[in-house]
């Protein structure tokens, strides 16, 4: 049974998530686009309508998991043809991968700018919950999916880095699926290692000062 605390924080956090997964994988699909694939347009993922863009498993996951304090979960993958991309399928794939997570920056860093130009600017209590929920999800998925293994988008940004015979070894680990990130996730959710909190603590809170000026909310 949930707790009218719980509940309130759905309320909340349940529409910021769409948000964030939107945009995100929204601009997977631009990218792919702007770099000449019609793949992704072709099957309406080029699109702010959330109900394109969620996966009903990755999607209850995440409202799940929320109510812990954190959230795990996924959108829909988007479709991309990488002999469409130009320069090439290599350098146009990094370039698709990295869209998502540089959009979650973005859209934080857009949101709270009213905030620091005129603080008080969003008068309206609710208002300004959801809109420093956005934020928080916008920063956690974008860095989140910045980590190097697979299906995240730091696999594919890492792969179109590395000089072509690394990029080809590093590109095995795909066949095991979620199988590293997975264990890696209960690795340090059961063992209390971490190890998340080491890589990616560091990097959210640069990109949270460069988002609000150093002003934590």
């Amino acid at each position: 049974m949930f707790s009218t605390q719980q509940i309130e924080r759905l309320l909340f956090m349940v529409p910021a998530i769409l948000i964030v997964i939107t945009i995100h994988e929204f601009s997977h699909a631009l990218m792919a686009f702007r770099l000449g694939d019609p793949t992704a347009k072709a099957l309406g993922r080029l699109s702010l309508n959330p109900i394109r863009h969620l996966d009903p498993v990755g999607t209850l996951l995440i409202v799940m998991t929320m109510l812990s304090g954190f959230g795990i979960g996924w959108g829909k993958p988007v479709p991309v043809d990488p002999r469409y991309l130009k320069p090439n399928p290599k350098s146009g794939m990094a370039l698709v991968s990295a869209a998502g997570p540089l959009s979650n920056v973005l859209t934080a860093f857009v949101l709270y700018l009213p905030e620091r130009l005129q603080p008080g600017f969003y008068a309206n209590d609710q208002v300004w919950l959801l809109v420093q929920f956005v934020i928080l999800w916008s920063v956690g998925l974008g860095t989140f999916n910045l980590l190097p293994l697979p299906p995240l988008d730091g696999f594919s940004v890492l792969l179109g880095l590395l000089p072509n015979r690394a990029a080809y070894s590093f590109s095995r680990l795909a066949q095991y699926g979620l199988g590293p990130l997975f264990v890696l996730i209960m690795a340090d959710s059961f063992l209390h290692l971490g190890i998340l909190a080491a890589i990616l603590g560091p990097v959210q809170n640069v990109i949270f000062t460069f988002v609000t000026g150093g002003s934590f909310f």
